[in-house]
């Protein structure tokens, strides 16, 4: 089967299950269906090959368990793939949210704009109008007030006329369609400019919002809901990570409390969650430090702006309208701030819904009582218990094995090494099956394959770098069965045919994906800048002190010059020669030809007897040359 057709199968396939699932009232996107497929195929218990062409049995098996795994409304595995797909779908980076949100804004006014620059206006009522669109056009790039609201409407056309009056039309009509878009785009920051000024001055700002006041009470209100949610998260973790090491030290395990492949789904929900907590906090707090800072500049300028003007009647355009024109960029900062919060704000009160299946399942009332007598620990005390030299790993030990370790006394930068399994403990992983505990890197950190491994307890770590390739091998086994497992812990490099859910929006490829290495090497120069050596430098105080004295005796010196006769006449002469070249001559040339080799033959040589002579014969057989 060659790829275009393996794609179509799969697109088929896809498009099947997402139809299956419609008919049964649970909508599904195709990017959940297609990582769904995966999956399914990489876990061995389904028995697929994909080293082979799926038969129709197959594709029809793929389907129902599909179909299953994804109507399985009591899932928190699900709930947790769901929740990975949301995330990754629609969270990006800061610079990508604003570059995404002005490219909409500039999309939605590009009608307005396109009105403006094309416009063939000749007469008193169209260039009249063609003002209005102008000072509507300002208005909704701004965002500062309503183009309906006629307050807003006069205080913008008294600051367009300001700096544009209508009897300018004429020269804007007459430049090109760039020069107008640019124009607009100035004229645009310097009203909005005049605009905020006049708010701060007491005279205006009809339709303008107290921006960096409404950022003030918004950020901290977020970051306290974040907060709350990451300690009910935590606590959750906390619980369900002490009731599963209960049932792993219980010998009957399988015959009290909740089921625990449920309570270890529930805990890697709970883990994913408060990941995305963490990285939607983090940029909360640089909203937060970015808005600081903002605060700071938009005063500063304000000052600049009053010790500026002063009441004055006329100020020069080139001093006022830079001022301006930074002023409105300022805002627009703080317009980028309030979308950015604003998508955050949506991203968090998203997530919430894929954390319900599994607090649904373990109530406070149905996990208390099989809590009772067991000390719940929270991450920190759990890396506090480890915490020492006593429980530091020890080099000596692994001299045979040949073991890298780290360690914080003697690495700079330590904090910030990539952990691998995100600083989970990669033996318990292993060990007991998908549970995940937080890692103390203070222990020691195994270097291996280019990996950093860190462990929550000592023995942990010595067990793992007996064999370390085996425990890698039974991560990926394990992560076969929960693929959210490679979402939450990274493992994308060991599943070709995973990627993230954002890079996945074609369907329809296949399901093995190549990854792509190549070696690189970069060098740096040692000496990037021009050396600038003053070679009169003396460090030496005696030596320019010598100078010094030298100097002073030479005020006292008199120079005479004398010129022999013809001297002036003198000058430097050069000649050129030709320089010996290297030559060849052929003097001899070998020959050689082919002779004929001399043949003779004699006959008559036996004798006829006694009584009769001899009579030989010479016979010369050699060929001629031309023969030969």
């Amino acid at each position: 089967m060659s790829r275009a057709q393996a794609e179509s199968v799969i697109k088929n396939i896809i498009r099947e299950i997402a139809h299956e699932c419609a008919s049964k009232g649970q909508a599904v996107s195709e990017t959940l269906v297609a990582f769904m497929v995966k999956a399914v195929v990489l876990d061995p218990t389904n028995e697929f090959n994909v080293d082979r062409t799926l038969t129709k049995d197959d594709v029809q098996k793929l389907i129902k368990i599909c179909v299953d795994r994804l109507m399985d409304s009591r899932s928190p595995a699900l709930d947790t793939v769901k929740m990975q797909v949301y995330f990754d779908m629609n969270y990006t980076t800061r610079a990508d949210f604003l570059e995404e949100h002005r490219r909409v804004l500039e999309s939605r006014l590009q009608p307005v704009i396109r009105e403006i620059t094309d416009s063939r206006a000749r007469t008193r009522e169209e260039l009249e109008s063609l003002y209005r669109k102008i000072v509507s056009a300002v208005l909704l790039r701004s965002g500062l007030g309503s183009p309906t609201d006629i307050a807003v409407v006069r205080e913008a056309t008294a600051a367009l006329q300001s700096v544009f009056p209508q009897t300018e039309l004429g020269t804007f009509m007459s430049l090109i369609k760039r020069d107008k878009e640019r124009q607009l785009q100035e004229l645009t920051m310097i009203v909005t400019g005049i605009r905020l000024f006049n708010k701060e001055c007491g005279k205006g700002g009809e339709g303008i919002d107290d921006l960096p006041a409404i950022l003030n009470e918004a950020v901290p209100a977020t970051t306290q809901n974040i907060d709350t949610e990451i300690q009910q998260t935590c606590t959750s973790t906390y619980r369900y990570t002490a009731l599963i090491e209960k049932m792993h030290q219980t010998s009957d395990k399988k015959d009290q409390g909740p089921s625990l492949k449920l309570l270890k789904d529930s805990l890697i929900n709970a883990r994913q969650h408060e990941a995305f907590l963490k990285i939607i906090l983090n940029d909360v707090i640089g909203c937060a430090q970015q808005v600081e800072s903002l605060e700071g500049q938009l005063a500063a300028r304000m000052e600049q702006l009053q010790a500026t003007v002063q009441s004055k009647t006329a100020v020069p355009t080139a001093q006022v309208y830079p001022q301006f024109i930074h002023l409105s960029q300022l805002w627009s900062s703080f317009q980028d701030e309030m979308v950015l919060l604003s998508v955050l704000s949506n991203i968090l009160a998203s997530l919430e819904p894929y954390t319900r299946g599994h607090r649904e399942l373990f109530t406070e009332e149905i996990i208390t009582p099989f809590l009772e007598g067991v000390h719940v620990k929270t991450d920190q005390e759990r890396i506090k218990e480890t915490m020492g030299k006593e429980h530091q790993v020890k080099p000596a030990d692994f001299i045979r094995m040949e073991r890298d370790w780290i360690f914080p006394e003697t690495t700079k930068n330590f904090k910030r090494l990539p952990l691998q399994y995100k600083g989970f403990c990669a033996y318990t992983l292993v060990k007991q099956d998908r549970l995940l505990l937080p890692s103390n890197p203070d222990i020691g950190i195994l270097l291996y394959n280019d990996h950093y491994f860190a462990f929550s307890s000592k023995s942990s770590a010595y067990f793992f770098a007996e064999d370390p390739d085996l425990y890698i091998q039974q991560a990926a086994d394990a992560a076969k069965k929960s693929p959210e497992l490679i979402q939450l812990l990274e493992l994308h490099t060991q599943f070709a045919s995973i990627t993230p859910y954002a890079q996945a929006k074609d369907q329809g490829k296949m399901i093995e994906k190549p990854i792509t290495k190549c070696d690189s090497g970069t060098q740096t120069d040692t000496h990037i800048l021009e050396p600038n050596i003053v070679k009169s430098y003396e460090w030496n105080e005696w030596e320019l002190r010598r100078k010094a004295i030298k100097l002073a005796n030479l005020r006292h010196k008199v120079t005479h010059a004398a010129q022999t006769n013809l001297s002036n006449f003198r000058r430097d002469n050069m000649s050129q020669v030709y320089l010996p070249k290297d030559q060849k001559t052929q003097t001899k040339r070998d020959n050689y030809s082919n002779v004929p080799k001399p043949q003779t033959f004699l006959a008559g040589l036996r004798g006829e007897g006694v009584s009769l002579p001899t009579s030989m014969i010479k016979m010369d057989l050699t060929l001629d040359v031309d023969q030969t």
